[in-house]
C-alpha cells in the first residue's frame, strides 16, 4: 500500500509528535510504500503573516525526523514545496470543488472559532436557537424530507450571519472587546487559503495516488473530502485517483507538564532538543494530584500527568504497578515519583539527543536527504501531471 501524510513545521518537535505520529511512521515505513513529507506550505494557511523562522522550523523538523528513526532509505522524505506540481493539482481541483463542501468541513469553523476564541460564543447562540429553528421548519407549508440536516443547515447559516454581525458591530460591540478579538483579526483569518486548505491536502495525497492516509479521528472528514474529490474527478474526466483509506490510529494522549494537552502554544511540552538540565527542570515542576499535598497522602494516580509518564516509559508492568500501590497508599511521596520516572524519561530521551547532536554537527548531510528526496517525490508527482493533463485536455 502507498502511504502518504505530512506535518506542518512548527519548530522543534516534542512528545507529542512522536507518540501522536512519528511512531506509527516508522512503522508504516517498515510495511508499506511511504511518502512523508514537511508541509510548509500548510504553514502558511494560518501563520502566513509571521514567515521569518519558517527556514528555521523546517530544518528543525528534518532533524527531529531523522533523530527520532524516520529513515531514508525505507520512504521518500521531502518538502511540500518542493515539488511544485502539488500546486497545479491543487488548481485544479479546486475548479471542480463545491464551496459547499469547503464550508461544510466541520473542522474548518473549529479552527476558525478556535483561533478567534469564539467556540463558546458561537455554541451558545445555536443552542439557544435551536428550539426557535425547529418551530420555523414545522411551519414550512412545504415537506421537509431530511429535518435534522435542513435544521443544521439553517442553525449554521444563522450561526454565521450572527458571527458576522458581531464583528460588523452591529450585536453587542463590547462583546468582542471582552474576548479581545476584533473585525480585523476576523477578515485575517477568513483567507482563501484557510477555506481551501482541504483541497491542497487533496491534492497532497492524491497526487502520489496515495492509498492511505494515517490519521486521527479529527481529521477523518479531510480524508472523505479527498475521497470525495478523487470521486468528482475520476467522474468528469476518467478513472485517474484512487480513492484513499483513512488509517484510524489510537495513539496515546501526550499530557503536558501542566496537565493540559501537550502543545508548543501552551508552553508545557519537552522538546526533544531540549538539555538534560532541561527535561529534569520540567519534570520537577510537572502537576501532580492537587489532592496530594504532603508526602503521606493518598494518591490518585489515574489523574496525575506524572504517572501517565510512568506508564509510558517504564517498560516493567510489576513496577508500574508497584508505583501505583505505594502512591495510592501515601507510601510513595510526588518528588521521588518525578525522580524516577524521570530515570526512564531519560533513558528514552538520551539516544535521541545524542543523535540529533550528531546531526547538528554535519547539517548538510540531513538537507540533502530532504532535497533528494523532494527529486523523488517530484519524478512521482510529474508522472500523475501528465495524466491529470491529459484527461483534462491541457495536453
Amino acid at each position: 500500500m502507498r502511504i502518504v501524510s505530512g506535518m506542518r513545521p512548527t519548530g522543534k518537535l516534542h512528545l507529542g509528535h512522536y507518540f501522536g505520529v512519528i511512531k506509527n511512521w516508522i512503522k508504516l515505513q517498515q510495511e508499506h510504500e511511504t511518502f512523508f513529507f514537511i508541509a510548509d506550505w500548510h504553514a502558511l494557511t494560518t501563520s502566513y503573516k509571521n514567515t521569518k523562522d519558517l527556514q528555521n522550523h523546517i530544518r528543525d523538523v528534518m532533524i527531529d525526523w531523522i533523530a527520532l528513526g524516520l529513515d531514508p532509505e525505507n520512504g521518500t522524505l521531502f518538502i511540500q514545496s518542493k515539488v511544485k506540481e502539488h500546486a497545479e493539482l491543487h488548481l485544479i481541483f479546486s475548479m471542480i470543488t463545491p464551496k459547499s463542501w469547503l464550508e461544510w468541513n466541520p473542522t474548518y469553523k473549529d479552527i476558525k472559532y478556535n483561533l478567534l476564541k469564539l467556540n463558546e460564543v458561537e455554541l451558545q447562540f445555536r443552542g439557544g436557537l435551536r428550539d426557535t429553528v425547529r418551530q420555523f421548519i414545522n411551519m414550512i407549508p412545504y415537506r421537509v424530507e431530511d429535518f435534522e440536516r435542513f435544521e443544521e443547515h439553517l442553525l449554521e447559516d444563522l450561526s454565521s450571519t450572527f458571527i458576522s454581525a458581531l464583528f460588523e458591530g452591529e450585536i453587542e460591540p463590547e462583546l468582542l472587546k471582552k474576548l479581545n478579538v476584533s473585525k480585523r483579526d476576523f477578515y485575517e483569518t477568513d483567507t482563501y487559503g484557510f477555506l481551501g486548505y482541504p483541497v491542497l491536502q487533496a491534492a497532497d495525497i492524491l497526487i502520489y495516488k496515495g492509498q492511505g492516509v494515517p490519521v486521527g479521528e479529527d481529521q477523518l472528514p479531510h480524508i472523505e473530502l479527498t475521497r470525495e474529490i478523487a470521486r468528482r474527478f475520476n467522474y468528469l474526466y476518467g478513472e485517474v485517483f484512487p480513492e484513499p483509506e483513512a488509517l484510524l490510529t489510537e495513539t496515546p494522549k501526550i499530557l503536558g507538564i501542566d496537565g493540559r494537552k501537550m502543545s508548543k502554544s501552551y508552553n508545557n511540552a519537552i522538546f526533544f532538543a531540549d538539555t538534560k538540565e532541561e527535561v529534569e527542570t520540567k519534570v520537577m515542576k510537572m502537576f501532580t494530584d492537587p489532592q496530594k499535598l504532603r508526602k503521606n497522602d493518598p494518591g490518585r494516580p489515574n489523574i496525575c500527568p506524572v504517572f501517565s509518564y510512568h506508564k509510558l516509559f517504564n517498560s516493567n508492568p510489576e513496577g508500574i504497578q508497584q508505583i501505583e500501590n505505594d502512591c495510592r497508599s501515601g507510601k510513595l511521596g510526588c518528588v521521588d515519583c518525578k525522580k524516577t520516572m524521570l530515570s526512564f524519561l531519560e533513558d528514552f530521551l538520551e539516544p535521541v539527543r545524542d543523535k540529533r547532536n550528531e546531526i547538528m554537527k554535519n547539517i548538510k548531510s540531513v538537507e540533502s536527504i530532504f532535497i533528494e528526496g523532494s527529486i523523488s517525490a517530484r519524478n512521482v508527482a510529474l508522472e500523475t501531471m501528465e495524466e491529470v493533463r491529459k484527461a483534462v485536455n491541457l495536453k
